[in-house]
């Protein structure tokens, strides 16, 4: 049997993106010393409306999205850029970011000309943030056995379930939700429809998750006879799950799969020194090599997308290679600190970063698809299975 061949094509960001780099990077040293966050390891998890806002005055929300909309109509290349900047910068992204990386690309592709007006100018101002209506209780990653009910009533639906790990929903504006608005049995697939949910909705309940690290970040959302308005319908109904694909693409694709606890390498960095012992440069140049490795993997993904492709298939498999290298790194940080760093101080404070990352790092496995799922989707596209 022949196998398709799978390849990343070699990418290289061409000067105007690289000069984009260096905007960004005097914006943040200058911007972030004046933010107030919760702590500074969390970066897309932590929320400052004084960031985003800040950050859409610039104009890099939406960088890619129509100027009739508020956005920049930059590349792709250029969003790459921006996104790699916050990260490696643990800056306090967490208010925009889900608005910015899927919910607006989405209602730019789907919705109706009134809800791309309404919403996406204040996205790109950094003043509206968005939250995930996806998973629920006993699904698990079978998104298409989702049982929240939209039914269809006079001016719009009556909305019955519950969905789980709906990150900031407590915070946000919007939350865009899938829902089955006809059908049950067959083909699980058909029926399912996306809704534009104003999260201050009557029959809309929101209770807190707290996470390992005592963290409020997650949440249970709870609908009870909540209307929605039918001009709410993102799409087309009975094409939720066509819809819910494509946002997936956008949320699997982006550096944040791989540079999420890249803090714990930069603090890493410090902690040795500059001339680390010759067993701990080996680890370190590893670590590196790795992280390397994915970065110019996902600039390809990044190259490919500004060519007009969908590379559904490789963005999985960044996002796979992305979880393992993010859960191995809190652990051989640690251990290499332990026997390698300079001072005793330094090492309490490295020690406090590596628990944070290792309490977060079993959630990388879950968020964006579960290992298994994004494995299949690899594995389907090279005609393995």
């Amino acid at each position: 049997m022949s196998i398709p061949k799978l390849e990343f094509p070699p990418f290289h960001l061409p000067a105007e993106a690289e000069a984009l780099r260096e905007e960004v990077r005097a914006f943040l040293k200058e911007t972030l010393p004046k933010i107030k966050t919760e702590d500074r390891f969390a970066s897309w998890n932590t929320a400052s409306p004084e960031f985003s806002r800040a950050l859409g005055a610039k104009g890099w929300l939406g960088i890619t999205w129509p100027k009739q909309y508020g956005g920049a109509e930059r590349t792709f290349l250029d969003r790459l850029v921006v996104t790699e900047e916050l990260l490696g910068n643990s800056a306090p992204a967490g208010s925009h970011w889900v608005a910015d990386r899927q919910s607006g690309p989405l209602l730019l592709k789907f919705g109706t000309e009134q809800q791309r007006q309404a919403i996406l100018p204040r996205i790109v101002r950094g003043e509206c943030y968005f939250s995930i209506g996806m998973s629920e209780p006993d699904s698990g990653s079978d998104l298409a056995s989702v049982r929240t009910r939209a039914e269809p009533v006079p001016g719009g639906f009556r909305v019955n379930g519950t969905k789980v790990w709906t990150s900031g929903a407590h915070r946000n504006h919007y939350c865009i939700t899938l829902v089955r608005t006809s059908g049950q049995h067959g083909d699980r697939h058909k029926g399912l429809s996306q809704l534009l949910v104003d999260l201050k909705t009557p029959g809309v309940t929101i209770r807190p998750i707290i996470n390992l690290a005592g963290r409020h970040d997650w949440n249970e959302v709870t609908f009870s006879d909540a209307f929605i308005p039918e001009d709410c319908l993102i799409g087309n109904e009975g094409d939720g799950w066509l819809q819910v694909t494509s946002e997936l693409a956008f949320e699997r694709s982006g550096p944040e799969r791989f540079m999420q606890n890249v803090y714990v390498l930069r603090e890493l960095v410090r902690v040795l020194g500059r001339q680390p012992a010759k067993r701990a440069s080996a680890i370190l140049g590893r670590l590196i090599a790795r992280l390397w490795t994915l970065r110019q993997m996902s600039t390809a993904v990044a190259g490919m997308m500004q060519g007009g492709k969908s590379p559904a298939i490789e963005a999985s498999l960044v996002k796979d290679l992305g979880t393992i290298y993010q859960q191995d790194l809190p652990e051989i940080a640690r251990t290499l600190a332990e026997s390698d760093a300079t001072t005793e101080d330094d090492l309490a404070d490295f020690l406090d970063v590596a628990q944070y990352a290792s309490m977060m790092a079993p959630s990388y496995t879950i968020q964006g698809g579960t290992t298994q799922v994004l494995r299949g989707i690899v594995a389907r596209g090279l005609g393995l299975r």
